[in-house]
């Protein structure tokens, strides 16, 4: 289960476990993180979390929140990202531990077939990414971000970051996965890919 390390002029001050899909940051006490500081927003921003994905969704802060040093939106989050909001410092633990149901899979039980997204459209029309990586980000930092997952039973895709929201299918794809199907199309921005078993 992932965590977050609350600090605050380099003191330890919380340890938060996970353990909701959605947990909110802020100084009002209904926050589910409370964060007692007049430079922290009544409500501040949101972690969700979904299997083994979190998520980090600023709510319109009045100071902002960051990560690794970039002002963010909405940020997918990673081992050992940094967080800062306010005067706090917010490290992120993905310990990476999740239950199995039913007997122990072994590590090949656990890998989806493997996939591509080939561009359909534009200069680098043809193009194929494999996705061989837990994570894999498409578009640009700050302007459009989906991550592509893989998971145990296969692929799934989120808007993590920017103001223009891509299409999957036609259909505006949100900050939760949505689980991918050979031959679903992703639309960033106006370029096309499509998603393929390989």
């Amino acid at each position: 289960m992932a965590k977050i390390l609350i600090s605050r002029d380099g003191i330890l001050e919380q340890t938060v476990p996970l353990t909701r899909e959605r947990m909110t940051i802020g100084r009002q006490r209904y926050n589910d993180i409370v964060l007692e500081h007049p430079t922290v927003s009544g409500e501040h921003a949101v972690i969700t979390t979904i299997l083994d994905d979190s998520f980090l969704e600023d709510l319109y802060s009045t100071n902002g929140t960051f990560v690794n040093g970039h002002r963010i939106g909405k940020h997918y989050l990673q081992h050992h990202d940094i967080i800062k909001l306010a005067k706090y410092r917010i490290e992120f633990i993905a310990d990476g531990i999740r239950p199995l149901t039913g007997a122990a899979l072994s590590p090949a039980a656990l890998q989806p077939a493997p996939a591509v997204i080939e561009v359909l459209n534009g200069s680098n029309a043809g193009k194929r990414l494999a996705l061989t990586k837990p994570h894999t980000s498409l578009g640009r930092s700050g302007v459009q971000v989906v991550v592509i997952s893989r998971t145990a039973t296969g692929y799934a895709a989120a808007h993590t970051e920017g103001e223009r929201v891509p299409l999957l299918n036609g259909t505006p794809l949100g900050p939760r996965p949505q689980a991918l199907a050979d031959g679903d199309e992703l639309d960033l921005s106006g370029t096309r890919m499509a998603f393929r078993r390989s």
